[in-house]
């Protein structure tokens, strides 16, 4: 008789649930977006139309927990800073940002140490993709 050992998912974006998950973070994500005043900003510098820059979001962050390479496929190399250009950034819209994905997070996330390795991760790229330079000396507080 043989004992079945249960495999240890092998990516974040299994831990975290897979595609279902992505999903449900992306509308959580873009629900406080929507909802919290610390978010008006930002959400002002979106379509009104959501539905295109989820499904981009999706796949981005599929690619980037380690699932499959969809994003790379239908757009390229994410080039975040040359994407993002376009959008003024600093450290108010940083932390909105933050903000809004933290408690997406907190809402989706059931595994605290993934949890808490994704806020590290989303902190350091989002402080990356800051480009607001007239507050460049707020970057490494």
């Amino acid at each position: 008789m043989e004992l079945e050992v249960a495999q240890k998912p092998s990516s974040d974006f299994e831990v975290i649930g897979g595609a279902p998950a992505i999903d449900r973070l992306v509308e959580a994500f873009y629900r406080n977006m929507d909802s919290r005043a610390d978010a008006r900003d930002i959400r002002a510098m979106h379509a009104a139309d959501l539905e295109p820059t989820k499904n981009i979001l999706k796949l981005y962050l599929g690619e980037w927990l380690g699932g499959p390479a969809e994003y790379s496929k239908q757009r390229g190399h994410p080039r975040l800073r040359q994407r993002h250009m376009r959008i003024p950034i600093g450290p108010a819209e940083r932390d909105a940002w933050l903000a809004c994905m933290n408690a997406a997070l907190d809402e989706v996330v059931t595994e605290a140490n993934l949890r808490d390795r994704l806020k590290g991760a989303f902190h350091k790229l989002a402080d990356w993709l800051r480009n607001d330079l007239e507050n460049e000396h707020d970057k490494h507080r």
